[in-house]
């Protein structure tokens, strides 16, 4: 209990030094009613990659791992649109890559736009020698905001992805392509 009344006080009085109601405070730092985290979702999300990384592509990066943002031609279908592409691809991987199946870890895309998906890859030898036997893992994320997606995708370890971020983000481009979306993809190697 003395750790609640703690947060509730700090609260009262970091509402109080903002000129704000505490559950408006509450919320704004991400805490709901029922105390869960809230999740994250604006354009600030989707990060650049780090300056000349071999192993990312981003919206947001301004060198040679920038993407230009997906733009498509209606934004009422473009949530489901973007979730049909994203569910479709492969559990099994594509193009000798993410053989190890992917999953969302976050799904707002039908609230806020945001969603987070985690793919599994280098498997086998690669993953014995370099990672503890443990499959590498990527991240893929989408932000849906005004007449474009933000996208950023990227492995969590290693200086080099072997080209698996740019084999993903075009197999999902060719999909929104054929849904009349405008979709630039790093080249694939």
């Amino acid at each position: 209990m003395q750790t609640r009344s703690f947060v509730v006080l700090s609260l009262s009085t970091a509402a109080a030094a903002l000129q704000l109601s505490r559950r408006d405070l509450a919320q704004a730092i991400g805490i709901g009613a029922a105390g869960a985290l809230a999740p994250v979702a604006n354009a600030a999300d989707i990060k650049a990659c780090s300056r000349g990384a071999n192993n990312c592509w981003s919206t947001a990066s301004t060198d040679k791992t920038s993407l230009k943002p997906w733009t498509f031609p209606n934004k009422k279908t473009a949530v489901n649109e973007l979730r049909a592409a994203l569910e479709a691809y492969p559990q099994q991987g594509q193009n000798k890559v993410d053989e190890g199946g992917w999953s969302f870890a976050v799904d707002e895309l039908d609230k806020s736009g945001y969603a987070r998906l985690e793919y599994k890859s280098g498997l086998g030898n690669m993953a014995k020698y370099f990672n503890g036997n443990q499959p590498f893992v990527d991240d893929l994320e989408v932000l849906v905001g005004g007449d474009s997606v933000s996208v950023r995708s990227s492995s969590r370890i290693g200086d080099s992805d072997l080209g698996v971020n740019a084999k993903r983000l075009a197999y999902l481009a060719k999909d929104l392509k054929a849904k009349g979306w405008d979709v630039v993809t790093p080249p694939v190697k």
